[in-house]
Formats: structure tokens, C-alpha cells, sequence
């Protein structure tokens, strides 16, 4: 049994003799402990058991040492340290997290580990963060998936779509009272949203009951843990990033919903003693596009590898969806993309995958959020009372810029299935569409083409 605290430190050491490799991270113990030879003995025994990880993996692979004086299977650092649980990565109140994962960088390292009575072990990192797993969270992760072979993926397909770019004069816009007064007004207003992924709706009244009227023109508010129809402040009611007046980067919302809402609104009635909270946009198609240009590997990475999410800040909530998701979800009926899933502040701790698929993913995602990031990529607005904005969640990333002073914003979720069905029946008539039941022809006059 291990009395003290027990140091290790990680060096590259030569193993060519024994693996042919160089650059494997090997931890080796600094306190004379009588376990020294025994533990390290250990240590090669595993690695020379170890076909399942590949060459790349040494290189990228850490084994933590145990109370018991033995040594876990191997863990990927950059996974490692993405999924550190200490309140700078992890926020205490919302449970999500707040490490930019793709600010991480590529060859993170470990500097220095230290088991504390036998409960968890710190790790100093080499950009300087420090981290404590307890062994708790390390013994229920201890698996090493070995690598499936890639499904066999076509090219990318997307369904049609327009995009809007930043600064542009006049984005896709209706009015108030068209849309409360006749339903061909309201099939422009769902044109827009599926064309180019969202819609300002001018004039709208500063009112949350005439906003909520605006919305029921589509169909009924989804309820969810947030409630109904929102009227709200930024005052931590529901543990979420939302709920505060913090910088949001961009993401879709619901990812840990099986089913997220299709369609969100959000209209701005008031904002008192400070300034700040403008409102980003990033189109979800256009930079899954441009990643599967650049590299299209990339793009299929993120079609492949499925991810978890979760929504745990209240206690009475701990919300997965049914099974895990890619990124870019395609229809399977249609092999056509239809649905982009992105939130780093809700994604949660993924289990089973090899250390060479965590790389694969976090390059590829990695690549992604820096497309979203590009200033060209970024329409920003300054909502104002009296317009409200609606997009689309499945292709439409959103955000803000932090702010002071107090916003009160109202809004609601739509679903997807009912966003379609008055979309598809206002636009082909309820005789074509029931004609149509099942249809999967790639054909602009099939209604079930519109995804």
C-alpha cells in the first residue's frame, strides 16, 4: 500500500531496442519506493501486449499509475486533458464545458503526476493547467477500444440551401403583420428559413404574448426543462451558459435531445443600463463545405464518429439523447446532409473509441471550429425590440457577444417534424403531399425531398 504521495515524471525514452519506436512517454517513479523496477517492469510488459494501439498511439498514450502500485491501460492525453473535471473546465453550477477543446494543443504532454492518498492523481500539464482525476472517474474509463474500420463513405451530399454572407445590405426578412394576416405570407417567411437558415421579422409588437402569436403561425411551442414559450433574464434560473451575460460561441442547440427543436426564436424586449449582446449567426452548411474541400477526410471524421451530450445543470435533470450522434448527421433515407450538431459546452465524455480514433476526431474538429471561427463565417447583428429573429437549428450555428445591464428576451423552440409538415403542406397542398407519403426521389416536386 502506498503511505505518501508518489511522483512521477514523464521523459521521452528510447525504446527502439525493445519496440522499435522512439518517443514513447514512459513515467518513472522519483521517491526510491521498493516498487521502482517492478512498476516499470510492468509498464513494458503491457506495452509489449499492446498491438491494439498503433505507433502514432504510443506517442499519444499515457499510463497513470494506481494506488495499487500497478499501472492503468493506456489513456490518450489530448483526451485526457479535454475532459479534466476541475471548475475551469467544467462550470460547477451549469455542469458544462468551458475549456475551448481546440485551443488544446496538439502535442499536450504530460509534465508531473502525484497519486494523493490513494483517491485521485494530479496531473501538471504542459500548458500549464493542472488536473486532478479522482481514481473514480479513471476506473470507469479504463477501456481501450481497439480501431473499427472505417465505414465505407461516399462524398459528402447536402441538401439545397443559400447562404447569407456578413455585412450583406439586407438579409432575409418579413413582416409582423403579413404573417399574422394570410398563410401565403407565412410560406415566405418558411421559404427564408429553409433557403437561407433563418428570418427577421420586422415590426414585430414588444410584447411577449404577440410574440408567442407570431410562433404558434407555424405550429405549437415545444415544451422542454426550459418551459414553454421563454420569458427571460440572464439570472441563472436554468443552469445553462444561456441563462447568463457571458460571451456564447457558436453552436446548435439540443444536442443532447434525440430529437432537438428545428426551428428557435429569439426577440430582444428590452436592454437597460449596459450595452453588448449582439447575436451571432454561422451557417452549419456552409462550413461543413468548406471543411470537405479543404479536407475531405476531415468532413468524414465528423460523419463517423458519434459523440455524446448531456444537459445535467439542474439537479432534477440529466438529460442524454438515445444514442450518441456525428456532427454532420445525413439522412439515411436521402444520403443527403441534413443536420449539423455542434456544442463543445455540452458534449460529453466519450467512452468508447481507440486513442487513434480521439486524434482522428479532434484534428478533424479541430478544423471545423476554426472554419467557424473565420470573420467571414460570422454574421453579427444587434437584435432590437420590435425584431425578432428565427432560424434554423438543424443548419444554423448561434451565439453572442457577452453584455452588461439587464436583456429581457423571449422566445420558444419549435419541432422539426411540425416545422415541415406546415411547411410541406403550405407549399405543395395537402392532396400532393399525402400522395407522396414515403417518397424518397431525389425530386424538387417530392415534398419529403425537403428535409
Amino acid at each position: 500500500m502506498i503511505r505518501g504521495p508518489l511522483r512521477w515524471t514523464f521523459g521521452s525514452q528510447n525504446l527502439a531496442s525493445s519496440f522499435g519506436q522512439k518517443g514513447l512517454m514512459i513515467p518513472s517513479v522519483q521517491t526510491g519506493s521498493p516498487r521502482t523496477s517492478r512498476s516499470r517492469r510492468l509498464l513494458l510488459q503491457y506495452l509489449r501486449k499492446s498491438s491494439s494501439l498503433s505507433a502514432t498511439a504510443y506517442s499519444r498514450t499515457v499510463q497513470l499509475p494506481r494506488p495499487d502500485g500497478k499501472l492503468s491501460p493506456a489513456f490518450g492525453k489530448l483526451w485526457l486533458r479535454d475532459n479534466c473535471q476541475c471548475s475551469k473546465c467544467i462550470h460547477p453550477d451549469t455542469k458544462q464545458r468551458m475549456v475551448q477543446s481546440f485551443s488544446i494543443p496538439r502535442d499536450i504532454d504530460i509534465v508531473d503526476a502525484v497519486v494523493y492518498q490513494e483517491q485521485a492523481i494530479n496531473v501538471e500539464w504542459s500548458d500549464g493547467h493542472v488536473s486532478c482525476y479522482p481514481f473514480s472517474f479513471l476506473n470507469r474509463r479504463m477501456r481501450n477500444i481497439p480501431p473499427r474500420n472505417p465505414a465505407k463513405l461516399g462524398d459528402i451530399q447536402w441538401r439545397p440551401f443559400e447562404t447569407c454572407t456578413p455585412g450583406q445590405e439586407q438579409y432575409p426578412t418579413v413582416s409582423y403583420s403579413a404573417v399574422m394576416a394570410n398563410d401565403k405570407a407565412v410560406l415566405e417567411w418558411l421559404e427564408n428559413i429553409y433557403r437561407w437558415g433563418f428570418c427577421f421579422v420586422k415590426d414585430t409588437p414588444v410584447d411577449p404574448q404577440a410574440t408567442e402569436a407570431l410562433l404558434n403561425r407555424i405550429a405549437f411551442i415545444r415544451t422542454t426543462h426550459y418551459g414553454g414559450f421563454w420569458d427571460f433574464t440572464a439570472d441563472l434560473a436554468f443552469k445553462d451558459t444561456a441563462y447568463t451575460n457571458e460571451f456564447l460561441g457558436a453552436h446548435t442547440d439540443n444536442t443532447y435531445f434525440t430529437d432537438p427543436a428545428r426551428l428557435q426564436l429569439f426577440h430582444l424586449l428590452s436592454h437597460e443600463n449596459g450595452d453588448g449582446g449582439a447575436s451571432l449567426l454561422v451557417d452549419g452548411f456552409r462550413a461543413a463545405k468548406i471543411l470537405a474541400e479543404e479536407n475531405p477526410g476531415h468532413a468524414k471524421t465528423l460523419r463517423r464518429l458519434r459523440q455524446p451530450a448531456h444537459a445535467s445543470g439542474n439537479e432534477n435533470h440529466c438529460i442524454t439523447p438515445q444514442q450518441h450522434y456525428p456532427v454532420f448527421d445525413r439522412h439515411i433515407g436521402m444520403p443527403l446532409l441534413f443536420q449539423i450538431r455542434w456544442n463543445n459546452y455540452d458534449r460529453s465524455i466519450k467512452w468508447d473509441w481507440s486513442v487513434d480514433e480521439q486524434y482522428e476526431w479532434y484534428e478533424a474538429a479541430r478544423h471545423f471550429d476554426e472554419i467557424l471561427r473565420r470573420p467571414d463565417m460570422e454574421i453579427w447583428t444587434q437584435l432590437e425590440p420590435g425584431t425578432a429573429l428565427i432560424f434554423d437549428n438543424f443548419r444554423m450555428l448561434h451565439g453572442r457577444s457577452a453584455f452588461t445591464g439587464k436583456r429581457r428576451m423571449c422566445g420558444g423552440y419549435i419541432n422539426n417534424d411540425d416545422f415541415l409538415s406546415r411547411y410541406r403542406l403550405l407549399k405543395f397542398g395537402r392532396e400532393h403531399v399525402l400522395n407522396n407519403l414515403g417518397n424518397v426521389k431525389h425530386s424538387a416536386p417530392n415534398p419529403f425531398f425537403y428535409i
